[in-house]
C-alpha cells in the first residue's frame, strides 16, 4: 500500500522512500494507531463512569441502551488495542473501527427518542451530537488523511440518514421554518440540520488538509532524520554534538583553542603485509584492528579524528575541554598496546609473524579545533604543533626499537592530571627526531 505521505501526481513522479525510511515511518504509524486505541479506551471509560455516577433522569423509560452499547464498545476497543500491540492492524480493520465508532454514537443518539418517548425529531437536538467531532479528531492522531475523511464522510452521511428518518417519521407537518419553534418544540428545521452536516464536512476537510500538510513535513523530517543519522556514523560523536548544538550555522574558520592531547597510531610494515594480499583480506584486518582499539579510545573520553588507512588519529579534550586530556591519552595508548598484543595473537601463529606491529605516540599542547573547507563541505579537525609532532614521534619508534612513545612534557602533564605508572619511566634524553628542529626528551610507554 502506498504510504499516504509519499509525493505523487501533479508535481512529477513520487519520490520513493528508502526501505529504512519506510520502516521508520511505519513505526510512527503503528505508534499512532496504538495512541488512538488508548484514546478510544479513555473515551469509553469516561462515558462509562459518567453514566454510572450520574442520576437517572426521572422522565426516562426503562429502555436503557447506553450500558449495552458502552459494554460492546469497551470489548471491541480492548480487542483492537491488544491487537495493535501484537501486530500491525490491516487497513480493513481500521475502517471497520471507524464504522463501529460512528455507528455506536449515531445509534445511541437515535435511541434517545425511544428512551424518552418522544417523536423521532427529538434526537436531532441531543447535545451528544458534538461527540462526532471527537471521533473525527481522534483519527487525526494518525498521519493519514484517508481515515479522517472516512470518519467525517460516514458521520455526515449517517446524520443525513437520521434527518431523513426523522422527516419520514414525523411527516410534512413536522417541518418548520421558525427557529424559535424549532428550539421550543419537536419540529425539524432543515436549515439547522444542513448546518450540522456542513460543519462535519468542513471540519473533516480542514483536518484532512492539515494532516496532508503535516504528513509531508513528517516524511521530509523522517527522511532528513535518517540521512542525518547515517551521516553522523561517519563523524565522531563529539564532533557531531558540536555541530548540532551550535547556536549558529558553522562556518569555515570557526574554531576554539584548547589544551588537548593527540594520539597517533600506525601499523608498521603494513605496506609489506599488503603485497600480494586480496583487498578484502586487507580490509578485514583493518576492521578487526579498529574494532578492538576504538572502544578503548572512546572509553578514555577520546575521539577518533581520522582513519588514515593503516593509521588512526585520536584527540582528547579537543572537541570539548577536558582537565585530564593528557592523562586519558597516555592511559589509552598503554591499553591499546596491551590490546594490540592480544589482537596479533588472535590472528594465529602464522599470521602473527607477518602481521604489522602497532606503533603509537601521544603528544599534548595547545591546538585549535576548527572547521575547515568551504561553504559546501566542511570538516572539523585540529591544528597545532602537537598534531605534527605526534606523527613524527610515532615514526621515531623504529629508531628506538619501541612501540609507544610520548614526550616528556606530555608525560609530566599526564602525571599532574592524575596519571600513575608502575615503576620509573624510561626517559630518553635529547633525542633527534626526524622533522623536529631541536632534540626532544621522550618517554617510552611500551617496547
Amino acid at each position: 500500500m502506498r504510504l499516504p505521505f509519499q509525493k505523487s501526481g501533479g508535481n512529477g513522479p513520487a519520490e520513493p522512500l528508502l526501505p529504512r525510511v519506510q520502516a521508520l515511518v511505519s513505526r510512527h504509524e503503528v505508534e499512532s494507531e496504538r495512541l488512538i486505541g488508548w484514546a478510544q479506551l479513555g473515551v469509553v471509560l469516561f462515558f462509562g463512569v459518567l453514566w454510572a455516577v450520574a442520576p437517572r433522569p426521572a422522565d426516562a423509560t426503562l429502555f436503557q441502551p447506553v450500558p449495552i452499547a458502552l459494554g460492546f464498545y469497551l470489548v471491541f476497543t480492548t480487542i483492537r488495542l491488544v491487537l495493535s500491540h501484537v501486530t500491525v492492524l490491516p487497513g480493513w480493520m481500521l475502517f471497520v473501527s471507524i464504522v463501529v465508532d460512528v455507528g455506536m454514537l449515531l445509534g445511541l443518539i437515535w435511541s434517545f427518542h425511544i428512551q424518552y418517548g418522544q417523536p423521532a425529531a427529538f434526537y436531532l437536538k441531543i447535545p451528544t451530537f458534538t461527540y462526532i467531532f471527537v471521533f473525527i479528531a481522534l483519527r487525526a492522531l494518525r498521519f493519514d488523511a484517508r481515515f479522517v475523511l472516512a470518519t467525517g464522510i460516514l458521520a455526515a452521511v449517517g446524520w443525513f440518514g437520521m434527518v431523513l428518518y426523522a422527516v419520514q417519521a414525523t411527516g410534512p407537518g413536522g417541518i418548520t421554518r421558525s427557529f424559535v419553534e424549532y428550539l421550543n418544540s419537536s419540529r425539524i428545521l432543515i436549515g439547522a440540520e444542513i448546518d450540522k452536516i456542513v460543519a462535519i464536512l468542513v471540519v473533516t476537510a480542514i483536518l484532512a488538509i492539515a494532516i496532508r500538510r503535516a504528513s509531508q513535513v513528517l516524511a521530509r523530517s523522517i527522511r532528513e532524520e535518517v540521512r542525518t543519522r547515517d551521516m553522523i556514523r561517519f563523524l565522531p560523536r563529539d564532533v557531531a554534538d558540536v555541530i548540532t548544538s551550535a547556536a549558529d550555522m558553522v562556518k569555515p574558520g570557526d574554531g576554539e583553542e584548547r589544551e588537548a592531547a593527540v594520539l597517533f597510531l600506525d601499523l608498521r610494515g603494513f605496506t609489506r603485509f599488503c603485497a600480494g594480499k586480496p583487498p578484502r583480506e586487507v580490509v578485514d584486518l583493518l576492521v578487526s584492528f579498529h574494532k578492538r582499539i576504538v572502544p578503548i579510545i572512546t572509553g578514555y573520553s577520546g575521539v577518533v579524528d581520522k582513519y588514515l588507512g593503516d593509521g588512526v588519529m585520536a584527540t582528547f579534550g579537543a572537541a570539548y575541554a577536558s582537565p585530564t586530556a593528557a592523562a586519558d591519552a597516555v592511559q589509552a595508548l598503554e591499553a591499546i598496546m596491551r590490546e594490540a598484543g592480544e589482537w596479533r595473537g588472535s590472528l594465529g601463529q602464522s599470521a602473527e609473524a607477518t602481521t604489522p606491529l602497532v606503533n603509537g605516540a601521544v603528544t599534548a599542547g595547545p591546538v585549535i579545533f576548527a572547521a575547515l573547507g568551504d561553504e559546501e563541505r566542511l570538516e572539523y579537525t585540529i591544528i597545532g604543533e602537537a598534531v605534527n609532532l605526534a606523527t613524527k614521534i610515532e615514526k621515531h619508534n623504529k629508531a628506538e626499537a619501541s612501540v609507544a612513545l610520548t614526550t616528556l612534557a606530555a608525560y609530566e602533564r599526564a602525571v599532574e592530571q592524575g596519571y600513575r605508572r608502575e615503576g620509573e619511566p624510561e626517559i630518553l634524553r635529547s633525542r633527534a627526531v626526524a622533522g623536529v628542529g631541536e632534540p626532544i626528551d621522550l618517554v617510552v610507554l611500551a617496547r
